[in-house]
C-alpha cells in the first residue's frame, strides 16, 4: 500500500525498528484474504527498551507546562483530522468494516485527542483547612509515570487515542501493544504523532510476541498504570499478572448488553436502535446489543420490523459503495456465531432471515435475526460478538430488568419505552455501567465511557477520564 502512514515497522523511542532476527507476522484483509504487509515479532527485550525511553522521556515531558502538552496533543488531532481519509483506509484494509464506519471512528478516536488536550489544562488540586494554626494542607496531582496499554482489533484507532490521550495529557509516556490483527492503524498514529511534535520515548507502538510482550509490561516496575480494552479471560489474566508490582489497572471487558423495548415504546425508534446497536461493526462492538429483550405485546410486531431491516443490510468489502456490513476478523469469529446460533435452533428457536455463512465466503457472515429465544440457550450467557440477533420475550417491567441483571457483566444496557417513571426506574435498576434510554449508539467522547461487575473497573473519557492517569499527592506544610 503506498502511503507515507502505512508503516511495516515498530515504533521505539522515536526510532522505526525491525526485529533484531528479522522475523515478521504476515497481516491480512479479511475482506480479501490477500496479505497486506508484516511488521516485526518483537519479545521482551525490545518491550524493555521502550519502556526504558519511556521512563527517561517521562520528566521532561511532565515538566513541561499543560499548555505545552495541549499545544502538541491539539497539532496532532489536527494531523489526524487532516489525514482522515487515509487512516479510514488503512482501517478498513486492516479490521474490515465499512469505510463510513472507519471514517468515523477515525474523527471519534480524533476527539479525543482534542477532548483531552484540554482536559489536561484543568488537573486541578485542592487546598484543604488545616487542623491546626500553624499549618497548610495541599492537595495536587501528578502523572502516574508509564502507562502501558493492551488494545484490541475492533476500535484499532479509537481504543489507543482513548487511553494515550489522557495519559500524555497528564505528563505520561505511553507504549501501547496493538492487537496482531490491526497493528497498522496504530503505526499511522505514530507517524502523525512524530510529526506532530510528541518527543521520542512518549508514544511508543510495540508490535510481536503477545505473550512476551504483555509479560514484560505486566511484570516490570517501571511501568505504574496498565490499560487494557479485550475480553473478561485475558484481563483477569493481566490484572493478575500486575499484582506483583501493584500496578493501577483499568480494565474494559466483555458484556452482555440487554436492549429492553416495553410496549410503549416507538417501535420504529425502536428498531432504528436496534440496528445500530447489533449490525454497527458486523456486531463487534463491546457495547453491542447481545439480547433482545421484547415485551410480550409487541413482540411479533418487533420480530418481523428488525427481519425487514436487517435484509436491507449490504455486505460486502468495507471498500465497496453501499456496503453497510464487513467481513468478521476472522474464522474463528464466524464459527463462534455458528456455535452459538446451531445450539439456540437445536433448542427450539427459529431463523427469521440470515442464519448461515454469506455467499461471499471467507469470513463473511449474513445478518441473522432469530426468536423464540430462551435462557437455556449460549446466546443468553455469552458474547456472541456478531451480526445475531436473539430475541428474547419478556411480561412485566420486573422480569424485564431481572433478565437484564442476570449476568456477570455489565457494560452497557439499552431501554425503549415513553414512560418517563419507567425509563428512571430501569435506567437505575440496570446493574451497568452505561444505559441508553431511547438511544442506540450511546460512545461518545465527552461522557464516561465504562463498566461494573466483570466487565471492568475504570472510566475512559470525559473530566472523569483523565482521573486514571494522575496520583493524588497530600502536602502538610507546617511552623507557618
Amino acid at each position: 500500500m503506498a502511503s507515507q502512514l502505512f508503516k511495516q515497522q515498530a515504533y521505539i523511542d522515536g526510532r522505526w525498528i525491525d526485529s533484531p532476527n528479522g522475523e515478521v507476522q504476515e497481516i491480512f484483509n479479511p475482506a480479501t484474504g490477500e496479505k497486506i504487509g508484516t511488521v516485526p515479532m518483537l519479545g521482551s527485550d525490545e518491550t524493555r527498551q521502550a519502556i526504558d525511553a519511556a521512563e527517561a522521556a517521562q520528566k521532561e515531558w511532565a515538566a513541561r507546562t499543560a499548555q505545552d502538552r495541549s499545544s502538541v496533543l491539539r497539532r496532532w488531532f489536527e494531523l489526524m483530522v487532516d489525514n482522515a481519509d487515509e487512516l479510514a483506509r488503512i482501517l478498513t484494509m486492516e479490521q474490515g468494516k465499512p469505510l463510513a464506519e472507519a471514517k468515523g471512528e477515525i474523527m471519534y478516536a480524533a476527539s479525543f485527542v482534542e477532548w483531552f488536550a484540554e482536559e489536561g489544562k484543568r488537573i486541578y488540586g485542592d487546598i484543604i483547612p488545616t487542623h491546626k494554626p500553624d499549618a497548610r494542607l495541599v492537595v495536587i496531582k501528578q502523572p502516574i509515570g508509564v502507562v502501558a496499554a493492551i488494545t484490541p482489533w475492533n476500535f484499532p484507532t479509537a481504543m489507543i487515542t482513548r487511553k494515550c490521550a489522557p495519559a500524555m495529557a497528564a505528563g505520561c509516556p505511553f507504549i501501547v501493544k496493538p492487537a496482531p490483527d490491526t497493528p497498522y492503524s496504530a503505526l499511522a498514529l505514530a507517524v502523525l504523532a512524530e510529526e506532530a511534535g510528541v518527543p521520542a520515548g512518549i508514544f511508543n507502538v510495540v508490535t510481536g510476541d503477545a505473550i512476551a510482550i504483555g509479560g514484560e509490561l505486566t511484570g516490570n516496575d517501571k511501568v505504574r498504570k496498565l490499560s487494557f480494552t479485550g475480553s473478561t479471560n485475558i484481563g483477569k489474566l493481566l490484572m493478575r499478572q500486575c499484582a506483583d508490582t501493584v500496578k493501577k489497572v483499568s480494565l474494559e471487558l466483555g458484556g452482555n448488553a440487554p436492549f429492553i423495548v416495553f410496549d410503549d415504546a416507538d417501535l420504529d425508534a425502536a428498531v432504528a436502535g436496534a440496528l445500530a446497536s447489533k449490525y454497527r461493526n458486523a456486531g463487534q462492538t463491546c457495547v453491542c446489543t447481545n439480547r433482545f429483550l421484547i415485551q410480550d405485546g409487541i413482540y411479533d410486531q418487533f420480530v418481523e420490523k428488525l427481519t425487514a431491516a436487517v435484509n436491507g443490510l449490504k455486505v460486502g468489502n468495507g471498500m465497496d459503495e453501499g456496503v453497510t456490513q464487513g467481513p468478521m476478523i476472522n474464522a474463528a469469529a464466524v464459527e463462534k456465531i455458528e456455535d452459538h446460533l446451531s445450539d439456540a435452533v437445536s433448542k427450539g428457536a427459529t431463523i427469521t432471515t440470515g442464519g448461515k455463512r454469506h455467499d461471499l465466503g471467507g469470513s463473511f457472515f449474513e445478518p441473522t435475526v432469530i426468536c423464540n429465544v430462551t435462557t437455556e440457550m449460549k446466546v443468553a450467557r455469552e458474547e456472541t460478538f456478531g451480526p445475531l440477533a436473539p430475541i428474547f420475550r419478556f411480561s412485566t417491567e420486573e422480569e424485564a430488568i431481572a433478565m437484564g441483571n442476570d449476568t456477570e457483566f455489565g457494560l452497557a444496557a439499552y431501554v425503549y419505552t415513553k414512560d418517563l417513571g419507567r425509563a428512571w426506574r430501569t435506567g437505575e435498576g440496570l446493574d451497568y455501567g452505561m444505559v441508553g434510554i431511547n438511544e442506540g449508539i450511546i460512545s461518545t467522547t465527552v461522557a464516561p465511557f465504562g463498566g461494573v461487575k466483570q466487565s471492568g473497573i475504570g472510566r475512559e473519557g470525559s473530566k472523569y477520564g483523565i482521573d486514571d492517569y494522575v496520583e493524588i499527592k497530600y502536602m502538610m506544610m507546617g511552623g507557618i
